[in-house]
C-alpha cells in the first residue's frame, strides 16, 4: 500500500499547482484514500481563519454522500458546549499531535460525548492528527496554526496500523497543500474586507503600483454622520467607538446589499460605489439604490429605538447620490497605497451629502440619478455646491422627505 500511499500524495502536490478550494481537494482526497482501501466513513478537516466573522472553518465528507460541505465557525462559537467539550480543544490544550480512540470492541474509550455519538451511529475507530504551521503573528491567540484532520470507520475491526501508517504519511504533505491553499484564502478574505471585493480582486490582480487605475463610470453613494463633533468630544471613545459601528451598520449595509461596493470610511463617513457598465441592468441599480436608501433609515430607526430604550446618544446621517466618471486606482506614496474613487463626482456627491444638513431632505441625487426611476424622484430645486462651478438641480425620493431626526447640524 506503500506505492498507492505515494501516488496519492504525488496527486495531492499537482493538484495544489492549480486553484483548488479546500472541500474540493478533501473531498477528493478521500476518495482516493477509499478507492485505495482505507475504510473511511466519515472525515473532517478544521482549520482556524483570519476573517470578521469566522474563526474557524470545517469540511465534513461523508461515505455516504460523497461530497464535501463547508462549515463556518463563528467568533462567538469559541464558548460553545460543544466546542469547550471537544477532543480536539483537549488536543489543543495538552499539545497531543495524534488522539485514537477504539469507539467499539476490545480497548473501547468513550471519554468525550463526540465519541459516545460517534459508536452509536456505528462507528468503531476514530483517529486526530494535529499539524501545526508557523505562526506568521498572533492574531490566532490561543488556536493552532495550522489543521486537524479527523478519520472515523465503521469497520468491525476499526483501522489497521497499516491503514494509520498511510494516513500519517500522507498528513505533512496534505497539511503543506491545505497552508497553501489556507494562506491565499486568508490573503483574499484581509484584502477584500479592507478595501472591498471589487479594490481587493484588482489589487490581487496585480495593480498595486502608485498611479495604477482606470476611469470608469458608477454611482456613488455618499453619507456623513451628523453632529460627530459633538459626540465625538463628550462620549467616551469606547461609547462614540459603539455609536459609529451603528451608524456603519445603517449607512452601508444596505449600499452593500443593492450591490456596492463600499471603498472607504472617511472618519465618519462611508462612500460606496455602484460601478456601471455595458452589462449593467440600469433598472435594478436604480432600484437597488433607492430601496437601500430607504433601509438604511428602517435601520437608523430601528436603532435609535433601542438607542431611546438604554438612554443612548440618537444617530442620524444624510445621502448623497451621483452617477459620472470616476478615476478608480491607487493614490498616496509608493510606500503606502490607498485603492479609492477620486474625480469631479466624487466631490459633487460629497457638497451634495453636505446640503443634508442645511436642507430638510436627507437624501439628495443628481438627476442623472433621478432620470433613472423618475416617477420615484422630485426636485427640490438648483443649488450650488461650494467648489462646484455650475448650479446643479438636486432630487429627493418621494414620500422619503419626512424621516429626518432633528439632530444640531455641524
Amino acid at each position: 500500500m506503500a506505492g498507492l500511499a505515494q501516488q496519492v500524495e504525488n496527486w495531492l502536490l499537482r493538484a495544489a499547482l492549480g486553484k483548488p478550494s479546500v472541500e474540493t481537494i478533501f473531498e477528493k482526497l478521500c476518495s482516493r484514500l477509499t478507492g485505495i482501501g482505507i475504510p473511511i466513513a466519515r472525515a473532517r478537516l478544521n482549520w482556524p481563519t483570519l476573517h470578521p466573522l469566522f474563526r474557524a472553518e470545517m469540511v465534513k465528507w461523508q461515505r455516504d454522500t460523497g461530497a464535501a460541505e463547508l462549515e463556518h465557525f463563528h467568533h462567538q462559537d469559541t464558548n460553545s458546549d460543544a466546542w469547550q467539550k471537544s477532543p480536539l480543544r483537549y488536543m489543543l490544550e495538552t499539545d497531543l499531535p495524534v488522539l485514537r480512540r477504539r469507539l467499539s470492541g476490545k480497548g473501547k474509550l468513550l471519554d468525550f460525548a463526540l465519541f459516545e455519538e460517534l459508536a452509536e451511529q456505528g462507528y468503531t475507530d476514530y483517529i486526530a492528527f494535529k499539524t501545526e504551521f508557523s505562526r506568521p503573528g498572533v492574531y490566532l491567540d490561543d488556536r493552532i496554526s495550522g489543521i486537524f484532520v479527523i478519520w472515523a470507520t465503521d469497520r468491525q475491526t476499526g483501522f489497521t496500523d497499516e491503514d494509520i501508517s498511510v494516513l500519517q504519511e500522507i498528513q505533512l504533505t496534505f497539511a503543506l497543500v491545505c497552508k497553501s491553499i489556507i494562506q491565499t484564502q486568508i490573503t483574499g478574505n484581509i484584502v477584500e474586507t479592507y478595501l472591498g471585493p471589487q479594490a481587493g480582486r484588482s489589487v490581487l490582480e496585480g495593480n498595486i503600483r502608485l498611479g495604477d487605475g482606470a476611469t470608469t463610470r458608477a454611482l456613488v453613494w455618499y453619507s456623513d454622520l451628523r453632529n460627530s463633533t459633538r459626540l465625538t468630544g463628550s462620549l467616551p471613545s469606547e461609547e462614540f467607538l459603539k455609536l459609529l459601528n451603528v451608524y456603519f451598520e445603517c449607512a452601508a449595509r444596505p449600499a452593500i446589499k443593492a450591490g456596492g461596493d463600499v471603498l472607504a470610511f472617511i472618519g465618519d463617513a462611508v462612500l460606496v460605489i455602484f460601478p456601471i457598465n455595458a452589462e449593467t441592468d440600469m433598472c435594478a441599480l436604480a432600484k437597488g439604490a433607492i430601496e437601500g436608501v430607504a433601509e438604511s433609515f428602517r435601520m437608523r430607526d430601528a436603532a435609535n429605538a433601542r438607542r431611546r430604550a438604554e438612554g443612548l446618544e440618537q444617530i442620524d446621517f444624510g445621502i448623497g447620490l451621483n452617477i459620472g466618471d470616476v478615476v478608480f486606482g491607487n493614490i498616496g506614496v509608493p510606500e503606502r497605497l490607498a485603492f479609492t474613487v477620486i474625480g469631479s463626482t466624487v466631490t459633487e456627491v460629497e457638497r451634495i451629502e453636505k446640503l443634508t444638513k442645511t436642507m430638510q431632505p436627507n437624501v439628495l441625487a443628481t438627476g442623472e440619478v433621478a432620470a433613472l426611476m423618475p416617477n420615484r424622484w422630485m426636485s427640490v430645486g438648483t443649488h450650488a455646491l461650494n467648489g462646484v462651478e455650475h448650479p446643479v438641480e438636486l432630487f429627493t425620493p418621494i414620500g422619503m422627505e419626512a424621516p429626518r431626526l432633528r439632530i444640531a447640524a455641524e
